[in-house]
């Protein structure tokens, strides 16, 4: 029999990854499926994206890249860094990778066995299991209902120790769609600041912004030298498959960062860095224009859940996510096994997301305006019967 590392066999698989995977497969049975679960644009990648890629490929452009990226894309993070979010940052500050690897990078590279991640809770599902298996302990705060889906200062103070190393902030967030005010950012860095800690930042959702302003951490006083920023081009210009993102970080932190992309994919995919430049460079009508569609499909979420006895929920400022609570006294699994049996609907259990979001269900409305309005409607009915 193989034997397996004590590290993997520690953390699940993703439930995200998992339900969107179920869909998927019903779907290739012909079954009906109205999926609210899965956290992707339904917009194709805008055309100039998609041509300058195939131009790359026309050219060529098919071999080995420097590690951290090529220099146009790398410049041109830098720069919207810079003028977009106040980072002081440099190219030789920017590690091109998929965003997702961008985040796990940073765990392996900053995270010892013994050290501790704040993670909020709920949060991204991902989060916890990056910190575990670079050997340290993720130890979620509270951010909840009651705190607006954002972590207080308060809250992420009583939960630091002797061995907390990381703190990880999600702005606007997923699952609860919350925007961190600047005055709430500017709390969290203080504390960094005091305790000496490494803050996270994952803006990968920053332009997806309806109300608020979305401020950077690295962006304030003091805090370029001891913050990660991560980000990336699959929510803002609907490039999902392309795996494409980037993170920005002080020399130190660059350093140490870079040898573990040296050592796992070498670099990422060269026709899309290609095609990051052009998003970046390129026309930001396509986006403005989904974000537009993003804000309608919010109004209307909210207006179907309005209609909806036994659930409440508050409004998302940015993201595609809203996180209704709901209130039938069961098993929130076991309630969206329902929902999916029963109305051929798919949702995520708040529990995904960590401990305080048990009683909630994730729902994403980055899908058609009939999806989400049958869709809803499917999830009442069930809860009528209930």
């Amino acid at each position: 029999m193989a034997r397996f590392a004590k590290r993997v066999l520690s953390v699940e698989s993703s439930p995200t990854v998992h339900i969107s995977e179920l869909v998927t497969e019903m779907k290739a049975r012909g079954e009906k499926v109205l999926s609210l679960a899965i956290g992707e644009p339904d917009f194709p990648t805008p055309p100039h994206i998609v041509e300058a890629a195939k131009k790359a490929l026309d050219d060529g452009y098919t071999k080995y890249t420097p590690a951290p990226g090529i220099k146009e894309l790398r410049e041109a993070i830098a720069e919207k860094s810079r003028d977009e979010n106040g980072i002081p940052a440099k190219p030789q500050n920017v590690i091109v990778a998929p965003t997702k690897h961008t985040l796990f990078m940073t765990c392996m590279a900053l995270l010892d066995r013994g050290d501790e991640a704040l993670i909020p809770d709920p949060g991204w599902v991902s989060y916890g299991p990056m910190v575990t298996l670079a050997g340290a302990k993720p130890v979620p705060v509270r951010a909840a209902d009651e705190d607006g889906f954002v972590p207080s200062a308060e809250t992420v103070a009583a939960a630091i120790t002797p061995h907390t190393r990381l703190l990880m902030l999600n702005s606007p967030s997923n699952p609860g769609g919350s925007v961190y005010s600047r005055d709430e950012v500017r709390a969290l860095a203080d504390l960094a600041k005091d305790h000496d800690l490494i803050v996270v930042s994952d803006e990968i959702y920053e332009k997806i912004l309806y109300d608020g302003e979305h401020v950077s951490p690295a962006s304030l006083d003091g805090m370029f030298d001891r913050t990660v920023t991560v980000h990336g081009f699959s929510k803002t210009y609907a490039m999902t498959g392309w795996r494409l993102g980037w993170l920005v970080a002080p020399t130190p932190l660059y350093k140490e960062i870079v040898k573990i992309q040296e050592h796992s994919i070498t670099c990422a995919t060269a026709f899309a860095q290609k095609a990051g430049v052009a998003a970046l460079r390129g026309p930001t009508a396509p986006l403005e224009a989904m974000v537009k569609e993003f804000r309608a499909r919010r109004e209307i979420v909210m207006a179907e859940l309005a209609k909806v006895d036994r659930m409440s929920t508050d409004r998302p400022r940015g993201a595609f996510y809203v996180f209704p609570k709901v209130d039938v006294g069961m098993d929130v699994v076991a309630l969206c096994e329902r929902f999916l049996k029963e109305a051929s609907v798919a949702v995520t259990p708040g529990t995904a997301f960590g401990a305080a979001g048990d009683g909630h269900i994730r729902i994403s409305y980055a899908t058609s305006r009939e999806t989400i309005t049958e869709g809803v409607r499917g999830i009442g009915e069930v809860l009528s019967r209930l």
